[in-house]
């Protein structure tokens, strides 16, 4: 039989067969039952002590002996309990030859003493006791390697391989179940058209690829891409993740490997997929590599795959598909042309995609007619699928929470909200003080976002706290997805950043608070980002420096910058951030009497709507005077310790939509 079709224990791996009980658990049987052997010989040599005949003798006549035991004699050893300095001793003595043990066994029974002529034989004692360890042993062994499995039998099961296979019948996933990534389906439609039909393509010379590579951020459907192409074509499909073939023994994974592809052989037409392939795939011998320059059981996984893959005829009807979210760390090796030919983007999903997603997940969720998908899919730029589906799902229990028939727009809103800040905890109490610089605070953010022409128009103001840290939020609403941002565009996100604290500078006479720590870092970033990659700064000039790189420890990551330029960079940085505050306390200086009482009415209310925000702002509508609203009650603390916030330096954020420092599009 060939080696490929073997695994590491010598027989072949037949999917569904029952596999070999291990013959490791006989050796550990033996060591254990060896030890416990080793154990007991040494406990009785330390139980029992030899002394010479004449000592155990000066015992008898001294009175030492202990008449509470036996004491055994036999033809060459007599043996009884002594009191010693040490305390209750076992002494064995060996008999002389030649004497007649008769005259101390005499001795002994005049004086009161139990005779026993024959030892007691440890012997049975030891076997017993041997056996029921074990047995313990064994019904230990039997629950934890046999019956849990998994993660406990991993150290028995190595040369198992982990694939997953789903026939014909299991796959059911089809593209109708697929949305928004319309270009990655039309890309994969031949891959399908291919398995029903390879003699098409194959009459006329063309050679199908022989892997897909799958790329895009986590949760944008890659792997629901993938079935869905095996269920369109209607193939058996293996599925296995990078991290299932590297194990702690070396020799394992690359085992795998030719296990995986020898079962998709036998198979064909199939689908492979490997998801998470960059786990086996990084860069050898490189700064990505994760190992500088060692050749460890990775990198061998690593060399059989692209063995395997160079090794297989695609005419034979296997398809290999991997999907990654770091296509920047996979070896050129792997991703050359007759290997992974062909490269898809599955990229975040854009306005028209978000609206298909949401409906494809709201098929089976009852929807009040008034719900505007559309609507929905605009307040979520940025949104993965999984993103999407959590949205939907996260509504339709809070609709079931409140014992509605349907979900409403109000359910799907606060869901959105949930995602983007967190859960609202209305019971944290905030003291009347940090909920005036609170809503001081986000006023200003929400009155600079008005006089600013390229901030998104506002869609919520709210001093509710939530999530884990914000006591504020201000949120806008996307009018469209920007996939090119303009300096303009960007200086007025870092003014909106800066109007927190500037209102709180203008309003409590420069004294601020550390609110403003999430929207310093913020504008930092953008500013930053401005000078080093998108050449905004005239000092600076037309170049790119590159990001920042978060594996900045590996060596090659550090950007080559001489000092002088990175101290120009530090320069211009701090120039923008000044403009930005400096144009933030401008606008609330002009709106002082605004500031005022905005924020008075949003300690009142706790919540503005956008829309109505920007009427009082342009004075189409009268504001309302705080004395006159109710306020909202408040729970009861459970002690004392509640009436605290509970993280005494928490930063109140501006959350603009999508929060994230806007990238340039590329060619």
């Amino acid at each position: 039989m060939p080696e490929q079709d073997k695994n590491p224990f010598g027989r072949r791996a037949t999917p569904g067969a029952p596999q070999p009980r291990p013959r490791s658990a006989l050796l550990v049987v033996l060591v254990v039952a060896g030890a416990l052997i080793l154990f007991n010989s040494f406990l009785t040599q330390a139980s029992v002590t030899e002394v010479t005949f004449s000592r155990f003798r000066a015992a008898v006549d001294n009175g030492d002996l202990l008449k509470s035991e036996p004491v055994t004699i036999n033809a060459t050893t007599v043996t009884g309990m002594v009191r010693t300095d040490e305390g209750e001793q076992t002494f064995v003595a060996t008999i002389p030859p030649g004497y007649d043990p008769t005259e101390l066994i005499d001795q002994l029974t005049e004086q009161g003493y139990e005779v026993g002529g024959q030892q007691p034989n440890p012997l049975m004692g030891f076997i017993v006791q041997t056996v029921l360890f074990i047995a313990l042993f064994g019904g230990l062994y039997y629950f934890l390697f046999r019956r849990i499995g998994g993660g406990a039998s991993s150290a028995l099961n190595l040369g198992r391989n982990k694939v997953k296979i789903y026939d014909r019948k299991e796959m059911k996933t089809s593209f109708a179940d697929v949305a928004g990534v319309d270009e990655a389906k039309e890309e994969l439609r031949e891959i399908v058209d291919f398995l029903k039909n390879p003699k098409k393509y194959q009459r006329l010379g063309g050679r199908i690829p022989k892997g897909v590579l799958l790329l895009g951020p986590p949760g944008c459907g890659k792997t629901l891409l993938a079935r869905a192409v095996a269920g369109e074509a209607n193939v058996p499909f293996f599925f296995m993740s990078g991290s299932e073939f590297v194990e702690m023994f070396v020799g394992l994974g690359a085992a795998r490997v030719r296990e995986l592809f020898q079962q998709a052989k036998e198979k064909a037409p199939a689908l492979v997929f490997l998801d998470e392939i960059d786990t086996i795939g990084k860069g050898r011998a490189g700064p990505m590599s994760g190992s500088f320059g060692g050749h460890d059981e990775r990198e061998q996984t690593l060399n059989q795959l692209l063995v395997e893959m160079d090794g297989f005829d695609a005419s034979k009807g296997v398809i290999i598909m991997a999907a990654t979210n770091r296509p920047d760390v996979l070896d050129p090796a792997l991703i050359r042309p007759g290997r992974f030919d062909r490269q898809v983007v599955v990229d975040l999903p854009d306005l028209n995609g978000r609206e298909e997603i949401l409906r494809v997940h709201a098929r089976g969720v009852a929807l009040d007619p008034s719900v505007d998908l559309k609507t929905i899919a605009a307040r979520t730029p940025g949104f993965t699928g999984a993103d999407l589906e959590n949205v939907v799902n996260e509504a339709a229990l809070l609709a079931a929470r409140r014992e509605r028939n349907s979900v409403t727009m109000e359910e799907l809103e606060e869901a959105i909200d949930r995602a983007t800040a967190g859960l609202e905890r209305k019971s944290r109490v905030v003291s009347d003080s940090q909920k005036e610089r609170v809503a001081v605070h986000e006023m200003g953010h929400a009155l600079v976002a008005l006089n600013c022409k390229e901030i998104d128009p506002l869609h919520r103001v709210t001093i509710i706290p939530r999530g884990a840290a914000a006591l504020g939020i201000t949120m806008t609403r996307p009018l469209e997805d920007r996939y090119v941002v303009t300096e303009p565009q960007l200086k007025d996100q870092m003014a909106f950043a800066m109007g927190g604290q500037a209102a709180e500078e203008i309003y409590f006479d420069g004294v601020i608070s550390t609110g403003a720590q999430n929207d310093l870092e913020k504008a930092t970033d953008l500013a930053r980002a401005m000078v080093s990659q998108f050449g905004m700064s005239d000092a600076v000039g037309p170049i790119s420096l590159g990001r920042a790189d978060p594996n900045a420890w590996m060596p090659g990551a550090l950007p080559k910058v001489s000092a002088h330029t990175s101290e120009l960079i530090d320069k211009e940085v701090r120039r923008l951030l000044d403009e930005a505050h400096i144009r933030a306390e401008k606008i609330l200086t002009e709106h002082r009497e605004l500031l005022n009482r905005l924020s008075a009415l949003l300690i009142a209310t706790e919540v503005i709507d956008g829309d109505e925000l920007k009427a009082y702002f342009e004075g189409r509508k009268e504001i309302p005077d705080p004395a006159t609203i109710r306020p909202t009650p408040k729970p009861e603390p459970a002690s004392d310790r509640d009436t605290v916030p509970a993280e005494p330096t928490v930063a109140a954020r501006a959350v603009s939509i999508p929060p994230a420092p806007p990238m340039p599009a590329t060619d």
